[in-house]
């Protein structure tokens, strides 16, 4: 891709807030922004702004948002009890991302969302989550290391979807760090694929006009293998359709 063609996407930082006596802050792992500048884009990174008024100019400059990982959503937003093993992330964070998903579907920008972030974008647009995936699905494999160690298993490619087009494999080998999982996928949402035990492991946007998809791995914490350099492409790819979408209309226009 050419150095002036090379799209900007923007990525969500994560905001922590150590103690009452220290300043919060906002941090972003360095994968995220590396692997998305290996991949032809031009990182971004974006401060978790809560008002249209911040974040409205700033998506103005961009082509594409990466939604990243983090800990948990607050199972007492979705009218459910807290449980133990949830580790919630901010306030501020949560509303920061809710509002950044609402305005990149206003605005059909191509989104990819990465564990957290897949979640943040299923729940927010009207799906449901398992909160603890042991307990709500004990039929289903083990999806993280007890011991925080890396956890791998195989996820397949659905059929005709997206990623059968990106991957044209029938298995694929991806990295799994979570508890919480896809329960039920929110409107014009479908599987792209699938764990051997029928989790959703990735979902896409089943309508022309939005790239939008979702993945539970993480393919900004292996170092870029191929198969996650394919997937990043192809966003990168549509951002930087969607950045020439304005210039063509112009260009009819003059």
């Amino acid at each position: 891709m050419r150095e002036k063609n090379r799209p900007l996407i923007g990525i969500n930082t994560d905001f922590v807030v150590t103690s009452k006596h220290k300043m919060p802050h906002s941090f972003m792992r360095s994968g995220y922004y590396d692997c998305i500048a290996a991949s032809g884009g031009i990182p971004v990174l974006i401060p978790p702004l809560t008002k249209d008024t911040d974040l409205n100019p700033l998506l103005d400059r961009l082509d594409g948002i990466v939604l990243t990982g983090g800990d948990d959503l607050d199972p007492r937003k979705m009218g459910l009890p807290h449980h133990p093993s949830v580790k919630k992330i901010e306030e501020r964070r949560e509303m920061a991302d809710r509002l950044l998903v609402r305005l990149c579907q206003q605005r059909k920008m191509p989104t990819l969302g990465i564990g957290l972030g897949m979640q943040e974008i299923n729940f927010f647009l009207g799906g449901q989550l398992y909160i603890h995936l042991p307990e709500e699905y004990p039929r289903g494999l083990p999806h993280n290391d007890i011991n925080g160690g890396v956890h791998r298993h195989v996820v397949h490619p659905v059929k005709k979807t997206l990623f059968e087009e990106i991957y044209g494999s029938d298995e694929m080998h991806v990295n799994s760090m979570h508890h919480m999982g896809v329960k039920k996928l929110a409107p014009n949402f479908v599987a792209a694929a699938l764990a051997v035990d029928g989790l959703v492991e990735a979902m896409v946007y089943d309508q022309p006009d939005w790239w939008c998809v979702g993945v539970q791995w993480h393919p900004e914490a292996d170092g870029l293998i191929s198969l996650d350099t394919q997937l990043l492409e192809a966003f990168v790819e549509a951002s930087a359709n969607y950045r020439a979408k304005p210039q063509l209309k112009l260009a009819k226009a003059g």
